[in-house]
């Protein structure tokens, strides 16, 4: 079932996320150590962001690890891993600001943010299957050939990589609409500007990367099983 030219996809975007995730890491090392000059810090900036943008049912919390940060639309909580929540820094800022962004999404009942919640619990369905697709082709070569056919067990595939594509590609303008909403207010609200705001402009930018990536490898993956299908097929 693994061939040599989907070894290479995986291995291509396993390279790609790599080197993406590398760039990610360095970039908010350095804006980690540039001061905001405000000096607020991540909880600080992300309820001024709220507050600024009328909400006022959301609350900011802090929540441990490292690359934590999220908001969660079930309870309406913006969460900050501890460097992000304490620290004063630009690149602090700019994930509060980002996670904020999802919170104005979510009041301004931002459309893809809505079909990406609606794809979660599908998601979640269609990797469990993924696995007892696996499983299954597994004990079928192994224990009780005939269990379920390739074709069979293609089709399935094919459908699940086509919610984790679909979930992926809705991901994009989801995460680079919250970083256009917390850079505009990032600027016009006076956090950030002239260098730290283009090292908070870099900052989304490297984040908006692993999201590509994401995408691209999901769709390439897709496509793989496609094509596998159909040459089937002939």
């Amino acid at each position: 079932m693994v061939s040599i030219p989907l070894l290479l996809i995986f291995g291509f975007f396993a390279l790609a996320s790599w080197i993406v995730s590398a760039q990610l890491k360095s970039r908010f090392a350095k804006y980690s150590r540039s001061i905001l000059p405000t000096g607020l810090s991540g909880r600080e900036v992300a309820e001024k962001m709220l507050r600024e943008n009328g909400i006022n049912d959301v609350k900011v919390l802090s929540v441990p690890g490292q690359l934590t940060d999220h908001y969660n639309p079930s309870n309406k909580t913006v969460n900050l891993s501890p460097e992000v929540y304490n620290g004063r820094s630009v690149a602090a800022a700019s994930v509060a600001a980002h996670e904020c962004g999802h919170a104005v999404q979510h009041a301004r009942a931002y459309a893809p943010l809505q079909l990406r919640s609606a794809l979660v619990p599908i998601q979640n369905v269609s990797a469990r299957l993924l696995n007892i697709i696996f499983i299954a082709m597994f004990a079928g070569a192994i224990i009780l050939p005939g269990l379920i056919t390739f074709d069979a067990a293609l089709l399935v595939i094919i459908a699940c990589y086509a919610v984790f594509a679909a979930f992926a590609v809705v991901t994009l303008p989801v995460e680079i609409d919250a970083s256009r909403r917390a850079l505009a207010w990032l600027n016009t609200s006076g956090i950030t500007g002239g260098r730290s705001h283009e090292e908070a402009k870099d900052a989304l930018r490297w984040a908006a990367y692993t999201y590509v990536v994401a995408a691209l490898s999901a769709l390439a993956t897709l496509f793989y099983y496609i094509m596998l299908y159909l040459g089937r097929r002939d």
